[in-house]
Order: structure tokens, then sequence, then C-alpha cells
């Protein structure tokens, strides 16, 4: 098996970085991880931004940037990432508002995205799109929205950022999806959870949830996934202490394993 980078999805520690975004990174880099993805970044100009992770060994290597963002000021976007010399910009999310109501609806996002991709990629960047659950339930044409959006989609324009939590909470086999998708598939998201009471998604550390973190870990390796970034939505122990033990499993369950 080869060697995934080990990034972290620093909206696990929105908390800390709004009360100390450079020490929150310090403290991220001491624990091993290799990277970050950001979820904004404090106000921090981008050369600053640059200048703090060089000095601290991280590669800031994506960045979830909303929808709104993009349609507001796409130029500002992209001149951030490259400043800091990232790789990939993320559509993490699609307000209620706007989710389409029709098949034709949806196609016209489509035709959005492939755009904003294809303008990221003519700057240097890998645009891509990340999941939740909601694009797996109804259909758009024959199938569902997230299918539908990658099938409709170019490769070169619009990558997977898939989140193997939010596709097992919509009833799918997250190895089936990632196989589904190999070579399309740079950045996946690891992350575990069980479910509530009332039927509700509770992320967990790695390890302690319901997901097959092993199988993922092997499916990933196969599809050619270049980053496993770390993320939990709601920590049950203090936000640092819980990626610190979620990067702890990766070195004991896959990190110790490679030869």
């Amino acid at each position: 098996m080869r060697k995934i980078n080990i990034g972290l999805q620093l909206y696990t520690l929105r908390d800390e970085t709004a009360a100390d975004f450079k020490g929150t990174l310090k403290k991220v880099a001491d624990l091993g991880y290799e990277g970050v993805e950001f979820a904004g970044y404090g106000d921090i100009p981008a050369e600053e931004m640059k200048a703090l992770l060089d000095g601290l060994g991280l590669k800031g290597f994506s960045s979830h940037v909303s929808l709104h963002a993009m349609r507001a000021d796409l130029q500002k976007e992209i001149d951030y990432l490259k400043t800091i010399g990232a790789e990939y910009m993320i559509c993490p999310f699609l307000m209620p508002e706007d989710r389409p109501e029709t098949a034709e609806g949806w196609t016209a996002l489509f035709t959005e995205l492939e755009q904003i991709g294809k303008e990221a990629r003519k700057q240097g960047l890998i645009f891509g799109y990340h999941n939740h659950d909601f694009e797996f339930h109804g259909t758009v044409g024959d199938s569902n929205a997230f299918d539908a959006m990658f099938a409709e989609t170019s490769p070169e324009a619009v990558q997977v950022e898939m989140d193997v939590c939010w596709v097992q909470f919509a009833g799918q086999d997250p190895i089936e999806y990632i196989g589904k998708y190999t070579d399309r598939l740079p950045l996946l998201h690891l992350k575990d959870f069980s479910k509530d009471e009332q039927g509700q998604m509770k992320t967990l550390e790695l390890g302690q949830g319901s997901v097959n973190l092993p199988a993922v870990i092997e499916a990933a390796d196969q599809a050619g996934v270049e980053w496993l970034i770390v993320e939990q939505d709601v920590c049950q122990n203090p936000p640092l202490q819980s990626i610190e033990n979620s990067y702890n499993w990766v070195k004991e369950n896959y990190l110790s394993k490679l030869s």
C-alpha cells in the first residue's frame, strides 16, 4: 500500500481558530498532520498565511469555499489559494436555497460548477465538490444528484471530494462509491459516526463508529486518493484532543502498517 497524505479539515477546530488561528495551526502541525484544508482564513492575509504554513511545515493543500463566495468574487478566492500554494478549491455544501427543485435546475447548477472548475483549472487549481447526504435523496433524471453531477460535468473541471460518513449515512456503500470514482477522487474525508436516538448523525473520533475505516483506506489507495482528511463535525471531547485521538488511530491502523 502506498503512502497517502494525512490532512485535517479545520472546521473541526473552528472555535479554536476563532480564538487563536496561528497557535491552533502550530498545535495541528505538532500532532503530525501534514496539511490542512481551510474553512475560512481568520482574516489572515494570504502572504502571511503562506509564511505561517511554511514555518510550520504544513501544506495548505485545499480550502472549502462556499458557492456564494465563488459567485461573489471567484478571482479573489483563486488568488488567495494560489498565494498560499493550495492545489484544491472545494465547494463544501449547497445551502437549502441553492438546491434545485427540478432536473432543469440541477442541470443549470452543474453547468455553473463546470464553468467554475474550468476557470480554476485554467489558473492552476483543481475544483471539486464535497457531498453531504441530501445529494443521494431524490432523483435527477435516472440517478441521484451526486451521480448526475459527475456524469454531467467533466473530470477536468469537477473532481470528487467524498465524505464517506455522509455517503454511508445516506444509505449508500462508501466502498462501492470510492471504487466508482477511481481516478476522479483526489480528496477523501476520513470520518466516523453513529446514530443518536433520533437517528441523526453523531460524528465520532476515528475507530469509534460504524464506518469500516480500514476498508475505506484500502479502497482509497486503489482509487488514487491523494489526501485522507480527518474531520469531526461535532466533538464529544475537546476538539484538539479529538483530532489527536483520531491521528493516533491513523498512526496505529494505517501509517504503522506501511512497508
